[in-house]
């Protein structure tokens, strides 16, 4: 019987976090071994286990993966969180790099020099109430289906509910006018593999604090 998958990867967020998401809606228990200094990442590279020489790296069914979208493909194929065809699935996948560009914005601001963050979290704010939110709210409307893709869970579901947290981390108002990404946000949050996840003492990391960011680009000379 094949073990836990194990996750390589920092004691934060950053590209590791929709992993564990998408693990922990799939019911998959895992382990982490964190990277805590530069020698830990060192190992990492001198033995192989970095293909481009970087994490996240998770190990799965007997392989070393890299790349975060390579890693989530195979998981959510492995554990059928992929559409039932073609077509869903490429629906899935056009819904998850809008997914990503937001996420991405939202994920760097923390690293912003404190001259720039207001601008920063101003279009952060203007993209997300403008562009991504009323895109997803539209899809929703349009299909009367039960998930964003179809009538079962996929991976665009894990991966919407969890940005949709880190917008409200944002800013707690601009979910206000998107009813329908409410009521989805809620009901894959009751899902119970989910609900799991976001108890606390789950392996869901926090926001990130912006001096321990500050300590660990010092240290790893990010």
């Amino acid at each position: 019987m094949a073990g836990k998958p194990v996750l390589h990867y920092f004691n934060g967020r950053g590209r590791m976090e929709s992993i564990r998401w998408l693990l922990a809606a799939a019911g998959v228990e895992f382990e982490e071994k964190f990277i805590e200094s530069p020698d830990d990442l060192d190992k990492l590279k001198n033995d192989g286990s970095l293909m481009f020489q970087q994490v996240p790296m998770v190990e799965i069914d007997g392989m070393k993966l890299v790349q975060s979208r390579a890693i989530l493909n195979y998981i959510a194929t492995k554990y059928n969180l992929y559409g039932k065809d073609m077509k869903e699935r490429v629906l899935i996948d056009m819904y998850t790099e809008g997914i990503a560009d937001l996420l991405e914005m939202i994920m760097i601001l923390p690293l912003c020099p404190a001259d720039q963050k207001d601008a920063k979290l101003a279009l952060i704010k203007d993209r997300s109430t403008n562009r991504y939110l009323p895109a997803f709210e539209k899809v929703l409307k349009s299909h009367g289906q039960d998930y964003l893709v179809g009538n079962k869970l996929s991976r665009v579901d894990i991966h919407l509910t969890e940005l949709l947290y880190y917008v409200e981390e944002v800013d707690s108002s601009l979910l206000a006018n998107f009813p329908l990404l409410k009521a989805l946000k809620t009901k894959i949050s009751n899902l119970p593999n989910v609900k799991k996840f976001l108890q606390p003492g789950s392996q869901r990391k926090p926001p990130p604090d912006p001096k321990k960011i500050e300590e660990m680009r010092k240290t790893f000379k990010f």
